[in-house]
């Protein structure tokens, strides 16, 4: 089931580089931002309740789905592109087994404990 679950996370990283390149930005752009999202581990800095509410923030899916949506309606690329760039990152840490945190710290995700996740 991992398996599975890693090969549909990376396809759906697969439709972000596809959507993104819809959107006409220079190619070195998805490069260059494709890390951003991972700022949202800051927010461990002011403990891991914070953490793990701004890291699951700027880590979900649902939310760049609506970024995505909401650049599409205002005709505002940089807003797709926001979007697209949450869902890609999103998809890429999943394939690699970071989740979604929990309260407890950085390595407490919903796909198991980071290090200790059977193959």
């Amino acid at each position: 089931m991992k398996t599975l679950i890693k090969l549909e996370e990376f396809m759906m990283f697969l439709l972000g580089i596809f959507m993104f390149g819809l959107l006409g930005y220079p190619w070195w752009w998805f490069l260059a931002l494709i890390l951003v999202p991972d700022i949202g581990m800051l927010g461990y800095l002011f403990g891991n309740r914070i953490g793990a509410i701004t890291y699951n923030l700027f880590h979900h899916k649902g939310l760049a789905i609506i970024l995505y949506f909401a650049g599409m309606y205002f005709s505002a690329t940089f807003i797709q592109l926001a979007g697209i760039i949450i869902f890609s990152h999103a998809s890429l840490d999943r394939v690699l087994g970071y989740g979604l945190k929990y309260n407890k710290g950085f390595k407490y995700t919903h796909l198991g404990e980071i290090g200790n996740m059977p193959n």
